[in-house]
């Protein structure tokens, strides 16, 4: 498996040539808003823009083999980069300086973003900041980055990541300019994960279909063992009203651990999916009806799997009891069907 690297450590990015000539195009005429809001699906490409975007903006030239917005690797701006050591960036992330993944952005993070923004650029036209993602901050912390949209910076651009904007203050949606990321074609998702991972046509299409088109979001499934999940989801659904204890408990021993939790987050998903796509399936067929009632059942399963991965990691509950209280919920479903 090629290893994934940090954004800041990618260089190239297809796909989303209309968006990096948009913003380009604006920060040419001299017209660069002070904040941008990157919209999409969460493996899009929203990250690797926001350092492609802040290598130019910091003085990095164009390097055409590398797109609209690239530049060289070996440019001293994008050594900077990623030491992680130029004066006039700022990153506010999830990651903590531990490595480890932290559950929100905190507030006293954000508000170094007001003291940054306060001085001039040490070495640079602008200063940059790359919040990734803004889903993340707290309200506290939310509050702290609208108080400095609501006093632009001079010199100062701000680069704010979001896979879910509706989730956003409104107030922080306003004052900034969108961009927004669209997944790519299935086929040019999936020829991204194969030209990293030695994985076939035929799984490096299931891939790109679970990610939605996103290509990151698909090479990041297929290091986290996506395929074999899916199909556990697939085989647990099609088992019921009969639950497969064995198969349960056996899952149930992936979700120990460090790693464990991201387990769970993609079993939960992989049914989820197979839940929404059952009942719209039935929708379109109209076979509702009697079905109606039937329907609702799988509704209020399908809201269970997506509720309870949020409380497990919040509550720290028991992983194996919420696996059973969702398959319980699915077998009610079933039955009723």
């Amino acid at each position: 498996m090629a290893e994934m690297r940090h954004p800041r450590e990618v260089f190239d990015l297809a796909g989303h040539e209309e968006v990096e000539a948009a913003f380009e195009a604006t920060r040419v005429r001299g017209r660069l808003h002070h904040a941008w809001m990157l919209t999409g699906p969460e493996g899009a490409g929203k990250a690797t823009f926001a350092y492609r975007a802040a290598r130019r903006l910091l003085g990095a030239p164009e390097d055409p083999p590398y797109g609209i917005l690239g530049s060289s690797p070996d440019h001293p701006v994008s050594r900077q980069v990623i030491a992680r050591s130029h004066p006039d960036l700022f990153v506010i992330e999830r990651l903590g300086e531990d490595g480890k993944v932290r559950k929100v952005i905190p507030v006293d993070e954000a508000r170094g973003l007001s003291e940054f923004f306060s001085k001039s650029p040490a070495s640079a036209p602008h200063r940059v900041a790359i919040i990734d993602a803004a889903d993340d901050l707290n309200v506290n912390a939310a509050n702290a980055i609208l108080k400095t949209l609501e006093e632009p910076p001079p010199h100062g651009v701000l680069l704010m990541i979001s896979h879910s904007p509706g989730r956003l203050l409104p107030t922080i949606r306003s004052r900034c300019r969108r961009l927004a990321f669209q997944p790519l074609p299935l086929e040019a998702a999936a020829a991204f994960v194969r030209d990293r991972e030695d994985v076939t046509a035929e799984a490096a299409l299931r891939l790109a279909t679970m990610a939605g088109g996103a290509p990151g979001r698909a090479w990041a499934l297929a290091g986290a063992n996506a395929i074999a999940m899916d199909d556990a989801a697939r085989a647990l659904i099609e088992s019921l009203p009969r639950i497969d204890e064995a198969m349960a408990l056996s899952l149930a021993d992936r979700f120990r651990g460090a790693e464990g939790q991201a387990q769970f987050n993609l079993l939960f998903d992989r049914l989820a999916e197979r839940v929404h796509s059952y009942c719209a399936t039935r929708a379109k067929e109209g076979r509702t009806g009697q079905g109606t009632g039937r329907l609702e059942q799988w509704a209020l399963a399908w809201e269970t799997l997506q509720r309870l991965p949020r409380e497990v990691e919040a509550l720290n509950l028991d992983r194996t009891d919420a696996l059973f209280t969702a398959l319980s919920e699915l077998r009610q479903a079933a039955r009723a069907a």
